[in-house]
């Protein structure tokens, strides 16, 4: 567990906007894994455009204005859950002093993305399928970024963890100077400066490796989202899917979550009312939208019933004692992106679900008029019958063999010839 990499001497020095005078070149270990995120996801969302017959010249476009967009997004979120952290304007783009908010990507991307195909009269939904695995392994691969640098951690361990996790779980103090802010890692500061441990203790407390727990997360979205494709039944389904998976997982996980710098809003409550509120919302979402895509009605109650699980227990679990006080709690930012994103996914599933039972072709049509009309290309199907055009000739052979065992019937006026007709 080390924030940086390796280290580039630069000889006597250079002095560049936003970062100082610099004798060396420090790598950091989540800039490495966020390049190498969106180095994957590149090849990944591109792979899948091409698959599923989007432009690739714009979509290559388009993720390259994503990515940026992505970033942005992240960075903005973070001064605004943290503005007493940034003295200055130009604290803002101190990139390297860290400050990236996940949802905040997600949300930047997002809008990237809209202005983007907007402009280019693309479908923002067909995007959304082929890019949600990309943030899915984003996911996996940057918050191993995190778990080196040691941010985002997770609360206390109990004593009786098992001994793996709590090795896990404990992060260093670092050397003097291996950071211009801070001399260890977030937890170890954390837990210093709440007196949890004497100044000079070599390590943090043990607590929950949230950073593994969501690499953990990407991964299992990943798998779900590629699955989801194979049964794919309108167009928008595996972004949806995505949006509400994450966020009902993120929510669960910020419970565990300890950092600080997560940020608190809204209302205060009860814990253990609002806490297990969201997840209560969380699964009505589903249990009224969502399970609409289970066509086995026994199974379909057994989901829906299932997902009032984790509300309800988790609502037993944090209820104080009779006469005991109650501890207030307001949701984390992140927190409240999840319950409305996720609800917001979850009604639209249910809407378009309905709609591709009524229209399944048309559910799954891919409608590039508009960018053919933008860039004068003339496309290969038209817009409102994009079926192969195998299934076409077949559907006319069929009717051509029908109408030859057809018997004759008497020409109507306008079958006559012209010569014959009125």
């Amino acid at each position: 567990m080390h924030p940086i990499l390796l280290k580039i001497p630069l000889g006597a020095g250079v002095t560049l906007p936003f970062f100082g005078k610099l004798t060396s070149l420090p790598i950091y270990s989540y800039g490495v894994m966020l390049g190498l995120s969106i180095v994957v996801g590149w090849y990944l969302t591109l792979g899948l455009a091409k698959r599923d017959g989007l432009p690739e010249e714009e979509m290559a476009n388009n993720y390259v204005f994503t990515a940026v967009m992505a970033i942005l997004g992240s960075r903005v979120l973070y001064v605004l859950t943290n503005p007493d952290d940034f003295a200055t304007a130009a604290d803002w783009f101190a990139f390297r002093k860290g400050g990236l908010v996940a949802y905040g990507g997600f949300l930047g991307g997002f809008l990237g993305s809209y202005l983007y195909l907007k402009r280019k009269r693309l479908p923002l939904l067909p995007w959304g399928d082929v890019a949600v695995p990309s943030l899915a392994t984003g996911l996996m691969i940057t918050r191993i970024g995190c778990y080196l640098f040691g941010c985002d951690f997770g609360r206390t361990l109990s004593p009786s963890a098992p001994g793996f996790l709590k090795k896990l779980g404990t992060f260093p103090r670092w050397q003097d100077g291996t950071l211009d802010a801070g001399s260890g890692s977030p937890a170890w500061v954390q837990h210093t400066q709440a007196h949890l441990i004497p100044p000079d203790a070599a390590h943090s407390l043990p607590v929950h490796p949230t950073q593994l727990y969501e690499s953990l997360v990407g991964l299992t979205l990943f798998g779900l989202v590629m699955f989801q494709r194979k049964h794919q039944r309108f167009r928008g389904q595996v972004f949806l899917l995505f949006t509400f998976a994450y966020g009902v997982l993120r929510y669960g996980l910020e419970i565990i979550r300890d950092d600080a710098e997560r940020g608190n809003y809204g209302p205060s409550w009860p814990e253990h009312v609002m806490v297990p509120g969201g997840l209560v919302v969380l699964g009505l979402a589903y249990a009224v939208f969502m399970s609409r895509a289970v066509e086995n009605k026994a199974l379909r109650a057994a989901t829906q019933a299932l997902a009032l699980v984790p509300g309800v227990a988790l609502y037993v679990a944090l209820k104080p004692a009779t006469f005991a006080g109650e501890a207030l709690v307001k949701l984390s930012t992140s927190q409240w992106v999840a319950l409305l994103t996720g609800t917001a996914a979850a009604v639209a599933y249910g809407m378009f679900w309905n709609s591709a039972k009524a229209h399944p072709t048309r559910a799954m049509a891919l409608d590039l008029s508009g960018f053919h009309e933008l860039s004068g290309a003339v496309p290969e199907v038209a817009a409102e019958a994009e079926e192969p055009k195998k299934k076409q000739k077949k559907r006319a052979k069929s009717a051509e063999s029908s109408e030859e065992v057809k018997p004759d019937a008497p020409a109507r006026d306008e079958d006559r010839p012209a010569t014959e007709a009125g």
